[in-house]
């Protein structure tokens, strides 16, 4: 039942080690309650982007970009499962990418408990009551960080240790994905260009 599997995000982010090993093992979680903590998630960021109070928003308003906001977000996240699951399939991992992409998706949970009350109140508090506002942030960061320090560890039934080394890894896998993509997409660019100039050409001599 969704209700039920939606639920179930408050009981992982209390108890990580219980609840993200009967994420994967007991399957009282599910994929399509995943996507939609995924996509609360993503509104909580475009919230944040969009009507943080201005004492506490670095970002000038006309310059944001809704869309290219909510591509980054989603683009960070499709990276992080996939080099998840490509990494940890070299390393023995036993999660699944589905796995990975529900486990790392309920991780999400106090990033949008946290931040969704804290873009409330940053329009009305001073810029002296900021240290309290910053604090449930860091608070928020740091607990999801956990989690998905936890669901790493769990879905692939790792060890402290060799989580931590494997997200070090997950996170460089991330921008060299990043980095062989914008070469792919520069030689095709270049390819495109060059067949362009060859075509133009031929039709002049034509």
């Amino acid at each position: 039942m969704l209700t039920k599997e939606l639920k179930y995000a408050f009981y992982v982010i209390v108890r990580p080690i219980d609840g993200f090993w009967d994420l994967k093992h007991e399957k009282r979680g599910s994929f399509r309650a995943a996507m939609i903590i995924l996509a609360l998630a993503l509104f909580t960021f475009v919230l944040m982007e969009r009507y943080t109070g201005f004492l506490f928003n670095p970002v000038y308003l006309l310059e944001v970009n809704l869309l290219r906001e909510v591509i980054t977000f989603l683009l960070v996240y499709c990276l992080f499962v996939l080099s998840n699951w490509c990494l940890t399939t070299l390393m023995d991992g036993k999660g699944t990418m589905k796995d990975i992409a529900i486990a790392t998706a309920y991780a999400l949970t106090p990033f949008i408990l946290i931040n969704i009350p804290m873009v409330v109140f940053s329009n009305y508090i001073t810029i002296e009551e900021g240290t309290f506002y910053n604090l449930f942030k860091a608070v928020g960061y740091i607990w999801t960080g956990g989690l998905i320090v936890f669901s790493t560890m769990l879905t692939h039934e790792y060890t402290i240790s060799k989580t931590l080394f494997t997200l070090v890894l997950i996170f460089l896998g991330m921008l060299v994905i990043v980095f062989l993509a914008l070469l792919f997409f520069s030689v095709i660019q270049r390819m495109i260009g060059l067949v362009y100039v060859l075509f133009k050409e031929i039709s002049f001599r034509l």
